[in-house]
């Protein structure tokens, strides 16, 4: 059964996607659950053993492991309840499997914090009531399945009547097609029948109509729709890692999170937590996860630029065509990493050809940087890591594309800054590499951040919401003000033979606070030049550079 239902949800993976609303913010829901469900059929495939409660248990965690986007997360906790149901069955008669689904649907509404009807949630309840009525007049399990999935169509069909944007856009809730298919494998395979795939073309529900998205009824969401832009995802090893302060506590864990942003879903087993939120600062939600855990996962999109994104193309199918020029290609470029509207501007500034988004909390992958090398069209390409934690992905890509790629292993934004000081595209790629990796080691790099919890490092004692002050990776100041902390990092930073400093304020930092301690420097180091940039950087209230 398992097996059919993903086969049936694989090959219906365009249909559900085009039954998308919003192509923000959580990718596309065809495609998300499919490759949650796959994770959980691979993982019943490897196990061995033929007591039915075992293999739904297995079932469950390969679903909680490959979980991706809302709908991948609401589906795996839906076969967690319904594994949780029958967990210590052998096997199942017509009554344990109804109260199965049963099972499914009341995990499911506990994992969201804010449960909308008309969505997977509703296909799953209300399909869930007809299999327990059936199961009320029959011990066969085929007559109690096809009403299951009889009752998923008609609640299916039923969605744009409780969700309205779903009525306004034409389409029927994609979630809930997508539970729909695997429900119809399950009847397959319990039939012996073939899966056949559905065609958009000859469905009978009046809803799937305008399914497929054209110019005229396409609604992308607007910027006015977002309050929190960042969809994040992190998944917790329970209990693991150096930055574990306290046991793991679910509900406590939920509210804290219910307070940073809005379509929160949370499942955990005893070993995982996995959370799904949309949010205006990713790098708390990490930092929360970390009291508890170590973060096994992380993924973070901005769905604001997936926005400008969505309505720069809706613009270009719009405006008159025009002959595809190709573009030409460059002999050097230059792709950095950084986080920030400033912080990009500022990097496009120095000669910067992409910046690819990311940084302390947002890592990217070496399939990221190979797309903008691609996307730069150049012969030979520098990467600037600007982390030390992200300088590994960025070597792998030199044996991924056609272009000649040199990495200059800059640990922090000032060593990437610096280094573009030296870069000059008029030289060979090796040149550029050894100037500007011997350019960077002339800045001293300090970071102003705050304490998640009490530590005790290098001999400083840090306690929770304290200001570090840290110089090229090492912790040196720790204080509850986040103007002492400023203050003592400078000093530290700062000699006879600085000619420049730069501060770059964070989207947490304050021009207030920087302004009498600038004044001060400037009296002590009269001929020290000092450069303040607005670079709304996470994480860091402040970035600071010494050369």
């Amino acid at each position: 059964m398992i097996a059919s239902g993903a086969k049936n949800l694989t090959e219906n993976v365009d249909l559900i996607n085009s039954l998308n609303v919003f192509p923000v913010p959580d990718g596309d829901t065809g495609t998300n659950m499919n490759m949650t469900f796959v994770s959980g059929s691979q993982n019943v495939t490897k196990a061995t053993d033929q007591h039915v409660g075992q293999l739904s248990q297995a079932l469950a965690k390969g679903l909680l492991m490959g979980a991706r986007g809302n709908s991948g997360v609401i589906l795996s906790q839906i076969f967690r309840g319904f594994s949780s149901a029958i967990k210590d069955h052998e096997t199942l008669d017509a009554q344990q499997f109804a109260h199965a689904f049963s099972g499914g649907v009341e995990s499911a509404y506990k994992a969201v914090m804010k449960p909308v009807e008309g969505t997977i949630l509703t296909v799953a309840r209300e399909s869930a009531i007809a299999g327990e009525k059936k199961a009320q007049e029959t011990d066969n399990i085929i007559e109690i399945m096809e009403a299951i999935v009889e009752g998923a169509k008609v609640s299916l069909d039923n969605t744009p009547n409780l969700l309205p944007v779903l009525k306004q856009v034409g389409v029927v809730d994609s979630g809930g097609k997508g539970l729909l298919c695997i429900y119809e494998g399950f009847l397959a395979s319990l039939k012996g029948e073939d899966i056949v795939k559905e065609d958009l073309s000859h469905l009978d529900s009046p809803e799937h109509v305008h399914a497929i998205f054209d110019d005229a009824n396409e609604h992308p969401l607007s910027m006015d729709d977002i309050t929190y832009g960042f969809c994040t995802e992190i998944m917790v090893r329970i209990g693991e890692g150096p930055t574990v302060r306290k046991s793991f506590d679910y509900e406590g864990f939920r509210q804290r999170l219910n307070k940073m942003g809005d379509s929160l879903l949370v499942i955990a087993d005893d070993e995982i937590v996995k959370v799904h939120v949309h949010t205006e600062d990713p790098g708390k939600v990490m930092q929360l996860g970390q009291e508890f855990g170590e973060l096994i996962h992380i993924k973070v999109d901005n769905m604001r630029e997936q926005v400008r994104e969505l309505e720069q193309k809706e613009q270009t199918q719009q405006a008159p065509a025009t002959p595809q020029v190709p573009v030409e290609q460059k002999d050097m470029a230059v792709i950095a990493v950084a986080a920030g509207k400033g912080m990009v501007e500022l990097f496009k500034s120095l000669g910067v050809d992409e910046v690819l988004e990311g940084g302390q909390t947002m890592n990217p992958s070496t399939e990221d940087f190979v797309k903008l090398v691609e996307k730069v069209n150049a012969k030979q390409v520098v990467l600037l890591p600007n982390n030390k934690n992200i300088t590994m992905a960025a070597e792998q890509v030199n044996d991924l594309v056609d272009a000649d790629v040199a990495v200059v292993a800059t640990r922090s934004i000032p060593q990437g800054i610096v280094a573009m000081m030296t870069y000059d595209e008029s030289a060979s790629l090796s040149e550029n590499q050894e100037a500007m990796n011997e350019g960077k080691n002339d800045v001293v790099t300090g970071q102003i951040t705050y304490a998640i919890r009490d530590t005790q490092i290098d001999g400083i004692d840090i306690k929770e919401k304290d200001y570090m002050g840290i110089i090229d990776d090492k912790i040196k100041v720790s204080t509850p003000s986040i103007e002492e902390s400023l203050k003592q990092t400078l000093e530290l930073m700062i000699d006879e033979d600085t000619e420049i400093l730069t501060i770059l304020i964070g989207e947490d930092g304050e021009d207030s606070i920087l302004e009498p301690i600038i004044d001060e420097l400037e009296e002590q180091y009269e001929d020290m030049e000092v450069e303040v940039v607005q670079t709304d950087q996470p994480v860091y209230h402040y970035i600071i550079a010494a050369e």
